[in-house]
């Protein structure tokens, strides 16, 4: 957009003299950069003149006696003035004249004083615009000229200032072909992002911002921003050609532009300010404008990052997974801010990471949302990184940053539900577009929340493309699907007469069946390597089986139940823990059934079920204790880890998502003790390969024997692979030593003991077998050897069979 100065001029040096009706032929004026020609729709000059005409621009050989079009109609000129129009190119932008030569150009300028256009071809010098209507409606006419030529208006305000861009309504919106509506609507257009939203590009040499947007129930739709000082009718946009898509290219528009559509709606005629679906920046809350912003200006350099993703097994090799809510992890309150930027979150997450093990981080929502409270589970703007952290490029260095030094990212992503605020997807054009239009079907009533209609194609479309844009435009290495259950059943958290059935007259959600097959089929099919995670905590089928057999299709499932069970478990007393012993043989009897993560997550650490440490029972030595068995017990069982932040230094408050974590407690010995027995179980659990490598895969499992009740102790054998190691785990879920406690195991030699949870250095009570002792060839537990073991109180050893 071009301002013109007024400085050592006289105002009335650009304005026209009195009396001056048209442009002069002789003289010029400096271009700025040339105008495209503009690209005129063939059709019906206003809706009932039964000729149509050519532009000079799309026909080769145009004659004289060409068709024109008309001069508008009243009625319409009064839907531009009433924001009701919904194809403004039949009455804004340049039309050639009813009869002969000329074109007349028109314009709406609610703000506008005076106006000008500004030929930018051959040697015609602005035109003044006569106001035909006070609303501020414009036109010029150019008597002789004989085709559309490239412009730009000028306006003078009630002010005085002067502006001077490009016509909105000289480029026609056709950025989007006909085989791209078609796939829209067929639900399979995977990189829409690339054209819906707010794109910046260049038409034939004019910078500008191709704007489009999904709004089938709208009777107009427009753009506002600072750009039009947000009036509302300013810059409408038109209906493509049969679809319910809309669009409009603002010549001149730049990165950093905040805008939202203005939608008026047939049905209801009210008209809602909605941020756009697809903005990739928004303002930082409480603003809720959309932002035009770039993606393509951040150099990458995990290029070998992503090329090794493509070919490693994480079904057989290590997976840790840090679970972090960046704005609490750490603080600054600085100024009454606090939060960190990505990129200071990026150097120091990334370095305790790395200290601690982890393979990867997985960020609870990092998409925009405006309440701090729902910790980003409430989405808003599915395509724009929250701005609370920083700029879209902050949070692509935070991702690079990761990668780099040899951590993965996984991002929390919410396609079951949306939130009800007013400049969202709620009542997006007066109806629900987004959600179906049954309160039974849409209404999440537990969360206030409404869920995603996955039978219409638009839907799947748009949030399939979400997905693989973070995969693509972010180079996440996953995505935690969340509520994966509140999507699977109708009926999920309602009573009785509060859901629909499906037209088979059950409660499962075929079209989001449907929909999570078409997301993992996708995902794994564009980004080989990349997780897909089922948070669902019900015991639907196959979830993480390829969904050509049945399955979902997920990589991995959050293991639930194994989860409950074993803090309800751990949480008794341990006199009583005898009568729960069934707890363990039940939990294998599942863990291969599908591919598991064993998650302590958020979930478990807020809402008054109290800190993992104060889950524990007893005085403080023994909820340290227990605390350092429980954690031995997550690495030891098969399947991968996840621990939510403060999990691993034993914080003793529950989650507070508005401050920091305690970090002050890892100067407290005991704290600093579990985070460093944390460390060696990392190094353990990532060298040792039969630590990892039948995580998803019952041969490598065996039970020594889960029965001894009475003393409450478990122990079995994990193997590698190849069965070349072996690692045997013995745990004594009581505070009472057990002396010449004899385990049976499968080998001779000496078993080396790598790991005693009641070590000294980890705050515990020293006990254990002088690390390691040789087999004895005394058949035991069905076993043809067996060691003799002292087994501290609450304690969990590993021994290594030396090779």
């Amino acid at each position: 957009m071009l301002h013109r100065k007024i400085k050592k001029k006289r105002r009335g040096a650009l304005l026209p003299k009195k009396g001056k009706r048209k442009a002069a032929k002789a003289g010029s004026r400096r271009s700025p950069a040339p105008i495209a020609p503009v690209r005129l729709r063939q059709e019906l000059a206003d809706g009932r003149d039964s000729q149509k005409f050519h532009s000079p621009y799309l026909a080769d050989n145009p004659t004289s006696d060409t068709p024109v079009r008309s001069a508008p109609a009243p009625d319409a000129v009064a839907r531009i003035l009433r924001f009701e129009e919904s194809d403004p190119f039949k009455v804004l932008g340049p039309h050639p004249a009813r009869s002969g030569p000329g074109v007349i150009i028109r314009a709406f300028l609610p703000r506008a004083a005076k106006a000008w256009v500004y030929p930018l071809k051959g040697n015609k010098e602005r035109e003044p615009m006569e106001k035909i209507c006070p609303e501020g409606f414009f036109q010029a006419v150019f008597t002789n000229a004989d085709e559309i030529f490239p412009y730009t208006i000028g306006t003078c305000d009630q002010a005085g200032f002067l502006k001077e861009a490009g016509d909105p309504y000289a480029f026609f919106p056709d950025q989007l072909s006909d085989y791209d509506l078609y796939l829209i609507g067929e639900g399979t257009h995977h990189r829409s992002y690339e054209k819906f939203g707010a794109q910046l590009l260049s038409l034939k040499g004019v910078r500008g911002v191709f704007f489009t947007v999904w709004a089938p129930n709208a009777k107009s739709v427009g753009l506002v921003g600072n750009f039009n000082h947000w009036i509302q009718g300013a810059h409408p946009m038109t209906r493509l050609p049969f679809s319910s898509v809309w669009g409009l290219f603002i010549p001149g528009l730049e990165e950093g532009e905040v805008y939202k559509y203005a939608i008026r709606s047939a049905v209801d005629g009210q008209v809602r300010l909605k941020t756009d679906p697809y903005a990739f920046g928004t303002e930082l809350r409480p603003g809720s404008a959309s932002v035009v912003t770039r993606l393509d200006t951040f150099s990458w350099s995990d290029e070998a990052w992503m090329a090794a993703r493509k070919q490693k097994d994480l079904f057989r090799s290590p997976v840790s997974i840090y679970e972090v809510h960046l704005g609490s992890w750490k603080r600054e309150e600085k100024d009454g801010w606090g939060f960190l930027n990505y990129r200071d979150l990026a150097h120091q997450l990334v370095e305790y990471v790395r200290f601690m093990g982890y393979t990867h981080i997985e960020l609870m929502p990092v998409m925009e949302h405006p309440l701090d409270e729902s910790w980003g589970y409430q989405v808003i703007n599915y395509y724009a990184p929250t701005r609370r952290f920083g700029s879209p490029r902050d949070f692509m260095y935070f991702v690079d940053y990761c990668h780099k030094n040899g951590v993965g990212v996984i991002l929390d992503w919410v396609p079951a539900h949306f939130p009800r605020d007013g400049h969202g997807l709620l009542d997006f054009d007066g109806t629900q577009i987004y959600a179906s239009g049954s309160w039974r079907r849409a209404e999440q009533r537990e969360w206030g929340t409404l869920v995603f209609d996955f039978g219409k194609k638009e839907v799947d479309n748009f949030l399939l493309s979400n997905a693989l844009f973070w995969l693509d435009r972010y180079h996440v290495d996953g995505l935690r699907v969340d509520a994966v259950a509140c999507m699977l059943y109708l009926d999920y958290a309602r009573q009785p007469g509060e859901w629909e059935p499906n037209k088979y007259g059950g409660r499962e959600n075929l079209e989001a069946i449907e929909f999570l097959k078409e997301f993992n089929r996708v995902v794994h099919a564009s980004f080989p390597g990349v997780l897909t995670i089922a948070e669902e905590s019900t015991a639907w089928p196959g979830v993480s089986r390829p969904a050509h057999l049945g399955g979902l299709g997920f990589s991995m499932k959050w293991n639930m139940g194994w989860m409950h069970d074993m803090l309800e478990y751990f949480s008794k007393d341990p006199l009583f823990r005898k009568y729960h012993q069934g707890m363990f043989p039940f939990s294998t009897g599942y863990a291969f059934s599908e591919n598991f993560i064993l998650p302590i997550s958020h979930d478990e650490v807020v809402y008054g079920k109290r800190s993992l440490l104060e889950k524990m029972p007893g005085d403080d030595w023994q909820k340290f204790s227990n605390l350092r068995l429980f954690l031995a017990y997550l690495f030891a069982f098969p399947g991968k880890k996840l621990l939510f932040m403060g999990n691993d230094f034993a914080q003793r408050n529950e989650w507070n998502s508005h401050q920091s974590l305690d970090w002050h407690l890892m100067q407290a010995p005991r704290h600093r003790r579990v985070n460093r027995m944390l460390r060696d179980l990392q190094r353990l659990y990532k060298e040792q390969p039969a630590f990892h490598e039948g995580d998803c895969s019952g041969h490598a499992f065996e039970w020594i024997d889960c029965s001894d009740a009475d003393h409450s102790v478990l122990s079995f054998l994990r193997w590698s692979r190849d069965y070349g190691q072996v690692l045997v785990f013995v745990f004594n879920m009581t505070p009472v030593i057990l002396e010449n406690y004899r385990v049976g195991v499968p080998r001779p030699g000496h078993y080396q003991e790598i790991f005693n949870n009641q070590a000294s250095e980890y705050g515990g009570c020293g006990l254990g077998n002088l690390g390691g002792l040789h087999a004895e060839e005394a058949p035991w537990q069905n076993r043809p050897f067996s060691l003799v073991l002292r087994i501290p109180p609450l304690g969990a050893l590993i021994f290594r069979l030396q090779i």
